[in-house]
């Protein structure tokens, strides 16, 4: 429909369906709205398409979410992204639709449970949780590092430094993810290969992070990522232990995959 013809009406439904689809990653909308700076009531006014926000809270909304305004205009998904480097005609035949373009039967979108060891302790272990979904063609992850994890850097708690996104690609055996930090400030690679199991929903690989060579912590881990599909229940149960704990606390499926007494090469 031209736009010149969408009512005021049509247009609060489509911001508020697209503001819906880009909360889908929180836990909580009480957390969602607070870490916006937005009351809850009036965020929730947005959500059913009842109001429209004004444009410094507009401008704030967009770049939490790093969106532009078009979400007030047009389906988010339907919004051309920046192709950056990996949209240009040089890596197109190297790193395009082929490899980004990845089917969700080889990884469905929905919240994953995963668990490492610890990069800083060999006796720890990590567990967390991340959502996957779909943007368009392409494919992406996001989730928020540990606060105690957070503390042990130095680094401030606050959401917006603890968040984390990233892209998947489609390799011959599996899937990478690339993550990131808000501008950049860590990064991780992440292979996957799915594993028999008997919901064929488990995944098992390794991470690696950027950073210096330190004969004090590792720099590479095996990890396990388990699909939770839309259960928002399970995952917000696993999201509340996310962080550090011992081996024994990890689900038995996941100390099996992890294979702690085996050398990791």
């Amino acid at each position: 429909m031209p736009l010149t013809k969408r009512s005021p009406a049509q247009l609060r439904n489509m911001f508020g369906a697209n503001l819906r689809q880009l909360s889908e990653g929180y836990p909580s909308i009480s957390a969602l709205s607070r870490d916006l700076g937005i009351n809850r009531t009036q965020f929730n006014r947005y959500l059913s398409g009842e109001s429209f926000p004004r444009p410094d809270v507009l401008a704030r909304i967009c770049a939490f979410f790093d969106v532009d305004a078009r979400v007030l205009l047009e389906p988010v998904d339907e919004i051309p992204l920046n192709g950056g480097a990996t949209g240009s005609s040089f890596l197109v035949d190297f790193m395009g639709d082929a490899v980004q373009n990845v089917p969700e039967t080889d990884f469905p979108s929905g919240f994953y449970h995963f668990s490492r060891r610890s990069f800083v302790k060999d006796i720890d272990y990590v567990r967390g949780l991340v959502f996957v979904k779909r943007i368009g063609d392409s494919t992406f992850v996001r989730g928020f590092e540990p606060k105690v994890a957070m503390a042990m850097q130095g680094i401030p708690p606050a959401p917006q430094a603890r968040e984390y996104r990233g892209y998947v690609q489609k390799i011959e055996e599996g899937i990478t993810i690339i993550a990131s930090r808000r501008n950049g400030l860590t990064a991780s690679i992440n292979f996957l290969n799915r594993v028999t199991s008997f919901q064929n929903n488990f995944w098992v690989g390794y991470v690696a992070r950027t950073v210096r060579e330190n004969s004090n912590s590792n720099r590479m881990a095996r990890l396990v990522y388990e699909h939770l599909g839309n259960d928002f229940q399970r995952a917000m149960q696993l999201g509340r232990s996310a962080g550090f704990c011992v081996f024994d606390d990890l689900i038995p499926f996941h100390q099996r995959l992890l294979q702690p007494n085996d050398p990791f090469r």
